[in-house]
């Protein structure tokens, strides 16, 4: 009964993951999840208050299926301020987080057989998403840098290419394209009129001085190729309200509402409005989640046994390392079984020698974690 499109889909390795931890926990099990992409803040204050406001205003009926337009305006405000990219309000469309917006973009852009090239590692939904948008997803592979390898890149591009997809700051990684880097890609994209999917959701959570850059602001010419994929999930502790966005130019904009007003219309009313309040809020209300981020990253790279290798985290709140180039689904296995720590497979990701570990967690745990993974490598010389 199920078709053939849906049997050749990869579940979430991530969820699976984080299922598997839920369960040894409620079994009593010491364990400690690394597994989710999930701040463990809670959403700020301000937030919540505006959304019980709300409630008690009756403002729970079906708004546009777009976004409300006061939330459109925000988000157009707040693109160009903080990102130098003018957007109209009708360039926007609010969606049930950036996952949904991104399904929303490949089923408006992909035609049967296109090809969207994906920068490995990766995040594991971008291939099952354009598979099921009946794209094909193609693999461009990794420099010593852990960025996209450009000449790959190049080689990879024909006439079946429709897009591309950029994450910085990356999951799993955690590396930042810079300006340099941005441009550098940007003109490969220009050159051959090749659509950007340019998700930064992680755009707030960057460290040591870096600069979050979009590729959109490289020229008008790369703005109109590129469709910027954002949310409030990750700045403002908010994953459970699902609220996400693009901003694109008005064809691919409407394109995208078309879809969104065939599947799920407009997403909750009050999450719209608690989305609002964070936006308008600004930094004073992640500054310090992020800087705890910081401290933590700092920990890890400090206190990590040197035997595990992996690019130094300059966003998100991952670490991806590689130990003795064990394959990543057995590695995870056996510290889930041998020292209750869950964490997630590289092979998901497009990196099969690597392993993603988040640091969205305490200190009391990463201070765990780095006690029984010193156990394990030790265990294992």
């Amino acid at each position: 009964m199920i078709s053939e499109k849906i049997r050749q889909i990869k579940p979430s390795a991530t969820l699976e993951i984080n299922r598997k931890a839920k369960e040894l926990k409620a079994a009593g099990v010491d364990v400690i999840n690394l597994s989710v992409g999930e701040p463990d803040f809670d959403t700020p204050d301000p937030v919540k208050e505006s959304a019980v406001q709300a409630i008690r205003d009756g403002f729970t009926k079906y708004t546009e299926a777009n976004g409300t337009p006061e939330l459109k305006k925000a988000i157009s405000e707040k693109l160009e301020k903080e990102n130098g990219l003018v957007y109209s309000p009708e360039q926007v469309v609010v969606s049930n987080g950036a996952k949904h917006s991104l399904y929303n973009v490949f089923l408006a852009i992909i035609e049967p057989g296109d090809e969207v090239i994906i920068p490995a590692p990766y995040w594991v939904s971008y291939p099952e998403m354009v598979r099921l948008a009946g794209g094909v997803p193609v693999f461009c592979r990794w420099d010593e840098n852990f960025k996209m390898d450009l000449g790959h890149l190049k080689s990879l591009i024909n006439k079946k290419t429709k897009a591309m997809v950029l994450n910085s700051p990356s999951n799993p990684t955690g590396v930042v394209y810079d300006k340099k880097q941005i441009c550098a890609v940007a003109e490969i994209l220009l050159k051959n009129n090749i659509l950007c999917i340019s998700d930064e959701v992680y755009e707030k959570i960057i460290y040591e001085g870096m600069e979050h850059t979009s590729i959109a602001s490289h020229s008008p010419e790369m703005k109109k190729l590129t469709v910027v994929v954002n949310a409030v999930s990750k700045t403002f502790a908010m994953t459970g309200w699902r609220i996400g966005y693009i901003a694109a130019e008005k064809e691919i904009a409407a394109a995208v509402g078309k879809v969104q007003g065939q599947t799920t219309s407009a997403p909750c009313s009050i999450s719209q409005k608690a989305a609002y309040s964070a936006i308008k809020g600004g930094e004073k209300l992640y500054s310090g989640m992020i800087e705890e981020f910081r401290k933590r990253r700092n920990y890890l790279v400090e206190n990590l046994p040197a035997e595990l290798h992996y690019p130094v985290p300059m966003g998100a709140f991952y670490l991806f390392f590689n130990y003795r180039d064990m394959d990543s689904v057995a590695l995870c296995e056996r510290l889930l079984e041998e020292k209750f720590l869950a964490a997630v497979p590289g092979a998901d990701f497009g990196a099969d020698k690597f392993t993603r570990i988040s640091y969205a967690t305490s200190m009391k745990n990463l201070e765990i974690t780095v006690q029984r993974l010193k156990e394990f490598t030790s265990e294992n010389k």
